[in-house]
């Protein structure tokens, strides 16, 4: 009796499929938390996914919850999510059928307190040191007397006014306001895209090229100077080719982007002051400068002068000068008359020296002995015609009888390349006659090989080949259709036929007895006594 109440009260038990059971507990889960709070550490995250979803898992010392921020939620976090960030996220819980999970879908999230905060700037700090963005090595001087500077913050706060007000006291030059927000969402993307833009500006442009950047932000709670802790900010200031001013906060108040400018101010009044010196003290500067520089001239003037004065009083007088050079002269003017004169005289004495060997019994010896000369010169001359014309003739006479043996030489030349050419065109023919009988050979074995491996000798022997009406071959009964028109290939030709019912089955075997007419016979006794209207059945 027990057994039966037992089973009865099983059989009353409804019945779930497993979708269905697996919805029931998603809509339980759904249903009981649909609102909840949970503080974890984040672990296995690595950053969004390429949907733009982001799946991670929330743990403490004994549990662990997966999680996952849709895309639509991910870019409204203020906070991104960070491997071992210790979070509160605000979410639903769900379920996943497909594997029987459970998962909380985080709408917000935020750090676990300040020391949290504290903790992720510490951690973040440490990273971008290794990778020596805060490297002093890398800082660049700001320029003494910028022309244009450029501003990165609020449009609307105090800190612009105060920075225009400090720059237009000092120094007035050119400013390029770049307007972002400076604090909550998308704050940190405007920031690091304004720096971003001014680099990318080019000398020529419309909007001028700023000469220093000034990133400025008044004070306020970490929170609230949050945007400039985060890495995006802080890459763009390090990658900066103009140098930066970080002006955000008060003086107590140092951001990661502090680390990474070219120069921090402990205020954005104080970030004006580094970028511009003061006019009035440059003007003074230049006039005492100027006024130096005139006394040092004059001063300098004066003592050169003096030094003139008395290199002068040192040098000798015109008539000291040229008293030893006038002596000279005198002196060799003086010795110049008695100098031609001998000169004159060793001159004559010379000439007379020379005429006295010229005689004209010594004019007509020399002429005489030219004479013979010419003569011996005139008779060696004609020898030496006399043989050279001899030799050509000899010459000529040689290459006259070559000549009247070229054409016999020639005549035998030719007679035996004709014999030759003879001989080889004999070669030739036989050659080509074999060549031409291997060839005959190879390609009736070819043929030979091609006419054993058709499938027409197949045909000869009483088959058939069933092509559809694409002309493509058919194998099986199956692939045709009641009706469908096909042709037979035979032997000695083709025919075209229609299909008819049939159930498929493969023919039965021949009972052994008297021999049965073949197919061929069969079809065409058939064939004869079918009516002439119509056209039989292939199967």
């Amino acid at each position: 009796m027990n057994g039966f109440f037992n089973d009865d009260s099983r059989s009353n038990l409804a019945e779930f499929t497993v979708s269905e059971l697996s919805g029931s507990i998603k809509r339980t889960i759904e249903t009981a938390f649909d609102h909840v709070r949970v503080r974890g550490e984040i672990s296995g995250y690595r950053g969004p996914h390429s949907s733009g979803h982001a799946y991670f898992s929330l743990k403490d010392d004994k549990a662990r919850i997966d999680a996952v921020i849709w895309k639509g939620s991910f870019s409204k976090l203020k906070y991104r999510p960070e491997e071992g960030m210790e979070v509160i996220a605000t979410g639903r819980i769900t379920t996943f059928p497909g594997s029987s999970k459970y998962q909380i879908v985080i709408e917000q999230m935020e750090p676990a307190g300040a020391g949290a905060l504290m903790a992720l700037i510490e951690e973040r700090k440490r990273k971008l040191a290794a990778e020596g963005l805060f490297d002093a090595a890398r800082k660049k001087p700001l320029p003494f007397m910028p022309s244009v500077i450029g501003v990165v913050t609020s449009p609307t706060g105090a800190v612009i006014r105060d920075i225009l007000h400090r720059i237009s006291d000092r120094f007035p030059v050119h400013v390029v306001v770049w307007p972002v927000k400076v604090q909550g969402e998308g704050s940190g993307e405007e920031v690091a895209n304004a720096i971003n833009g001014f680099n990318a500006l080019q000398p020529g442009d419309a909007i001028p090229r700023p000469d220093v950047l000034i990133v400025a932000r008044g004070g306020g709670s970490l929170e609230d100077l949050w945007s400039f802790n985060d890495e995006i900010v802080v890459r763009a200031a390090a990658a900066s080719d103009i140098p930066l001013i970080s002006a955000v906060g008060h003086e107590t108040d140092w951001t990661l982007i502090d680390h990474a400018a070219d120069v921090r101010a402990p205020t954005p009044t104080g970030a004006a002051e580094m970028a511009v010196p003061v006019k009035a003290e440059l003007v003074a500067q230049v006039a005492n400068l100027a006024a130096r520089h005139a006394g040092a001239s004059a001063r300098q003037m004066e003592q050169r002068r003096q030094s003139l004065r008395a290199l002068a009083r040192a040098l000798p007088s015109l008539d000291q000068l040229l008293a030893l050079p006038r002596r000279r002269f005198d002196e060799a003017a003086t010795a110049l008359g008695r100098s031609l004169e001998l000169n004159i005289m060793a001159k004559r004495r010379s000439f007379e020296r020379v005429g006295s060997a010229l005689r004209p019994d010594m004019l007509a010896r020399r002429l005489q002995e030219r004479r013979q000369k010419v003569l011996e010169r005139a008779a060696l001359a004609e020898r030496i015609i006399e043989r050279t014309i001899d030799r050509l003739r000899t010459r000529i006479g040689r290459a006259d009888a070559a000549l009247t043996a070229v054409p016999a030489r020639l005549k035998g030349h030719t007679d035996r390349s004709r014999d030759r050419l003879a001989s080889l065109m004999l070669r030739a023919d036989s050659a080509i006659r074999n060549d031409l009988k291997v060839q005959r050979a190879a390609l009736t074995g070819h043929e030979r090989m091609l006419q054993s491996l058709s499938y027409k000798n197949v045909l000869m022997r009483g088959y058939a080949v069933i092509r559809d009406s694409d002309a493509r071959p058919v194998s099986r009964a199956a692939a045709l259709l009641a009706g469908e028109a096909i042709s037979i290939e035979f032997a000695d030709g083709r025919m075209a036929a229609v299909t008819g019912e049939g159930d498929g089955t493969p023919p039965a075997p021949m009972p052994s007895g008297p021999a049965q007419p073949k197919p061929a016979a069969a079809g065409r006794a058939a064939r004869k006594n079918e009516p002439s209207s119509g056209q039989g059945s292939l199967f």
